[in-house]
């Protein structure tokens, strides 16, 4: 199997997050990854979905 490149930063907290457990999915087992991959949509959704400018918006939670 070939190595998974180290991703660059994004310099979006929720989104570097969520790379950097997509990145892991190397060392778990192939039945694990589609709730990786599913947990990783619905993180970049909200991320996508969070107003930044809107008063406590939080992209991460």
């Amino acid at each position: 199997m070939s190595e998974v490149p180290e991703h660059e930063p994004t310099g979006v907290e929720a989104v570097d997050r969520v790379l950097a457990d997509v990145s892991g999915l190397d060392g778990i087992p192939v039945s694990d990854h589609v709730a990786v991959f599913e947990r990783a949509h619905e993180q970049l959704r909200r991320a996508l979905d969070a107003r930044p400018d809107a008063p406590g918006a939080d992209p991460g939670a």
